[in-house]
């Protein structure tokens, strides 16, 4: 189960090979946690951009009457 503390951490990267890789999203206690993580998977990288949003949000609890009235419409 993940916790709700960790963060998402979004990549623009250049692979070694000068491949640019967008929208790279990694999860990590912090920063230079998911950094670690991305470096593991793209030897070499160059991180061109990096973004930080929340992580993963439980969903809303629907009940049968709301499930039926979105089918319905």
């Amino acid at each position: 189960m993940l916790s709700s503390s960790l963060l998402k951490y979004g990549f623009r990267i250049r692979t070694r090979h000068g491949l640019v890789v967008e929208n790279l999203t990694i999860q990590g206690r912090d920063e230079a946690d998911a950094e670690r993580k991305l470096r593991q998977m793209y030897l070499h990288c160059e991180i061109l951009d990096r973004t930080v949003s929340q992580g993963m949000r439980k969903p809303e609890q629907l009940s049968f009457e709301d499930v039926a009235s979105l089918l319905s419409k």
